[in-house]
This record gives C-alpha cells, structure tokens and sequence, in this order.
C-alpha cells in the first residue's frame, strides 16, 4: 500500500493519467471559497423568514454537522487521494454498489446544479441587458467554463482562485461593516441593540425546523477540495490544512454573517426574502448601491459553482469509468484532462436549461425533486465509509492516518443520528417530503442497478 505521503496516481481508459497542474495556493482558495456559495447569498433569506433571528441556532446545527462530514471525508482523502473522493471510499469500505450509487447520484447532482447556476446567473445579467435572451447568457457561460475545464485543469484552478478570492473579500467586508454598525462606530448609522433579537423564535420549533433544513442545503461545495487534491502537487497535506481550517470558515462566512443579519435587520422584513440578506443588511446601513454590488457577488458565486461544479462533475464521472462503473468513452484522457467526461458533464448541465423551458412543470420539476436529499445520501455513505475505513487502517496501515475524525467512533455516530433526524424532519415537512421521496427513488434504483453490475463482474 502507498504511504501516507504518496498518491495513488489514476488513469484512464487509454491509458494516460490525469495531471498534477493545481498548486497550493489553488487548492487552499477552492477550499476557502467553497463554502461561499450563492445559496449562503439568497437562499438564506427564506430560512430567516421562517426561523427569524433563531437561524442562528440552526445555521450552527447544521455547520456542525458539516464540521463533523468534512472531517471524515478529509481523514479518508488524506489516506486515500482520489478524484473520485467519497464514491472511491464508499467503493472501498462498503463494495463496487455503494461507489456506483454514491458516485453517480451526485453527478447527477452536480450536473443539475449547472444548468440552475446557468440560469441564475442569466437573469442577474439579463436584468442588466434587457432584452437579451436568458438561455443565450447560459449557453455563453457553458462554453466558457467547458473550455475551461477542457484546456487544463490548472485553468479550473485559477478560475477558482479569483472567483474565491473576490467571495471571500466582499463577505469579509460585509462582516466589518455590519460589526462596525453594530458597534455603533460606523459612521451615519445608530447601533440597532439588541432590539431585532427579543422575538428570537417568532415561528417556534417549525420555524426553526424550516431553517435547520434550509441551512443544511446551503452547505454546498465543501466536497470540491477532496477531489481536487488527487490533481494537487501534494494532496496529502492541501486536504489536511483544508479540512483543518473548515471550522472557523463555516463559523466566520455561515454563522457570522447571519448573526451580523438578524441584529441589523428585523426578521419579518419583506427585504429580507425579495433582495435577499445580505442587500436587505447593506441597505439598513445606507450604503448606496449595495443591491448591484450584491447582485455583482452573487453572479460571481454563480459562475464559481458552475466552473466548479463541471469540474467536479467530470472528474467523478472519470474516476467511476476508471474504476469500471460507466461507459468506457467517459474515461478517455488528453492532456491530463478527462475531456469525454467534462463534454458530457456540460451538456447534461445544458440540457437541464432547456428542460426548464420546454417541461419545467413536470420534468424538470421531477429532476428537482429527485436530488433534492442528494447530499444526505452522500453524507450517509461518507460516515458508514470513515467508520469501515478507519478500523481497517488502524489494524493495517496506521501511518496513513494524517487527519484523525475527533473522539472516533462517538462523533460519527452522533453525525449518522444527526443525519436520520434531518431526514425525519424532511418527511415531516410538505414542501421537502417529496423531494426525501423522490431521492430515495433514485438512489434505491442506483443501488440496485450497482448491486446487479456488481455481482455480474463477480461471475465473470
């Protein structure tokens, strides 16, 4: 077995290996920026809306379960370096079915959240150039991140490093500012006290359980870093610093910030959900022009999670090709690029645009619905992965233990409980039980179709 500081080096069906093009500097901001996504911009209004100043509360909940994944997922990655990440470590803890419905469920996921990060950051700019058809702006986008992705993967990385590099300034901004306002020391603004915070629960526990589960899908991205460490000049220690370093990011960008909003915003204000937070907050302080410049931030979140989300996308797809899992053609490597697979990736992104237009009422609904509880899968099958995977390197191989999961075995477990609570708290919920439904649908017939192939190749 290779030791804890070399790396297990894939390659493709031809026989030509993926490259090592991304540097630390690459990879520590793609770990930086991954948490930042357009979700934490916009989506957090509704969970305000519903959980009012008590988001807090959930927006920690929820980061601490998230602490508790990546810090599995990071123990297996710096043992085992993969750009296939978790489905690589589901194949190896659990069996060929468990890397099949992992791996391929999420590329599902990754390829939809394309063409819905295409379209959102289409009408940003289709507001700013009236007139101009949306689905023209989205095809603009896919060419681009699709060439992207197919020069050389240090391309991806500096793509990332910018678009990261500019989400992390304008959030860190936002932060001083409100601190600032809070304070009372910021000029022309009074400080708001404690006077948005005394209806701390204004909706009880259903408020707060609509914001626990808005929060824990907010939490998008973080997986990117572990499988773009296979491709990093030194994988072992970029995903130790970056899952090292993942407790006080989600604490400073997810909880920070909606501490900062709740205190200078009223909850039930209608801004809130219709500008979204973070202009709703900048708007409270005066600041002339925030709503543009928000709309600026959240169009480079977009185009960050689309460049990221093809890149992830392909290299899953790849590593499940190279591990026998998918059509051979996706396995294909030119210049240490998995071009096949990023193509194929890109254009099952596009087409979800073009579902939105001809069928959104019912097929690209249903697509919806069905990766919608995607996440937990992969969380579910990350845990049962760490548990497996960690006995095992302890007995066989316990110098490739560089990231140790806290207090093991006692924390996955409370992890795996956590996970099954949010899962009842969807089946509770009208608005997220067809979405769990659905989901599991999927990931049954996955399931089956990988235990089939599995036996199959074990016949052979």
């Amino acid at each position: 077995m290779p030791s804890s500081t070399t790396q297990e080096t894939p390659t493709g069906t031809d026989g030509v290996s993926l490259s090592h093009g991304l540097k630390q500097r690459h990879l520590s901001m793609i770990a930086l920026g991954g948490v930042i996504g357009a979700g934490l911009f916009v989506g957090s209004g509704a969970g305000i809306a519903a959980a009012g100043p008590s988001i807090v509360v959930a927006y920690a909940l929820s980061g601490l379960l998230v602490m508790l994944v990546m810090r599995m997922l990071g123990e297996m990655s710096a043992a085992y370096p993969s750009s296939g990440s978790f489905s690589a470590h589901a194949e190896r803890a659990i069996g060929p079915w468990a890397g099949f419905t992992a791996g391929w469920s999420f590329w599902v996921l990754l390829c939809t959240a394309v063409g819905l990060e295409g379209i959102g950051a289409a009408k940003i700019v289709s507001g700013w150039l009236p007139g101009t058809p949306e689905w023209a702006w989205v095809a603009l986008f896919m060419v681009v991140f699709c060439g992207t992705n197919l020069a050389a993967v240090k391309n991806f990385g500096e793509f990332e490093f910018w678009f990261a590099a500019l989400k992390v300034a304008a959030i860190t901004l936002f932060l001083v500012l409100g601190v600032l306002a809070i304070l009372g020391v910021l000029p022309g603004t009074d400080s708001p006290g404690a006077g948005n915070l005394t209806d701390f629960l204004p909706n009880g526990a259903e408020g707060l359980v609509i914001g626990l589960l808005a929060s824990v899908f907010a939490y998008g991205g973080l997986e990117t870093v572990t499988i773009a460490a296979a491709e990093s000049e030194n994988p072992v220690q970029g995903v130790a610093r970056a899952v090292r370093t993942a407790m006080w990011r989600i604490a400073l960008f997810y909880i920070g910030s909606m501490a900062v909003i709740v205190t200078l915003v009223p909850w039930d204000s209608k801004e809130v959900v219709e500008k979204g937070p973070y202009v709703a907050a900048l708007d409270e302080l005066g600041i002339p022009g925030a709503g543009q410049l928000m709309n600026v931030v959240v169009l480079v979140a977009l185009l960050s999670a689309m460049n990221a989300n093809i890149y992830g996308a392909s290299r899953i797809a790849y590593s499940l090709v190279e591990r026998g899992q998918g059509p051979k053609g996706l396995g294909r490597v030119s210049g240490g690029v998995p071009r096949t697979a990023v193509l194929a990736s890109s254009l099952f992104g596009f087409l979800c645009v073009l579902l939105s237009y001809w069928r959104p009422n019912d097929v690209f609904a249903w697509l919806l619905n069905m990766i919608g509880a995607v996440i937990l899968v992969v969380w579910i099958f990350i845990a049962v992965s760490q548990l497996r995977l960690r006995r095992r390197m302890e007995r066989e191989a316990p110098e490739k233990l560089v990231v140790r999961m806290w207090a093991f075995p006692w924390l996955t477990w409370l992890a795996l409980a956590g996970m099954a609570a949010v899962f009842v708290l969807m089946a509770r919920e009208p608005d997220t039980r067809v979405q769990l439904y659905s989901t599991g649908g999927m990931t049954l017939v996955l399931a089956a179709v990988g235990y089939a192939w599995q036996r199959a190749r074990a016949r052979r």
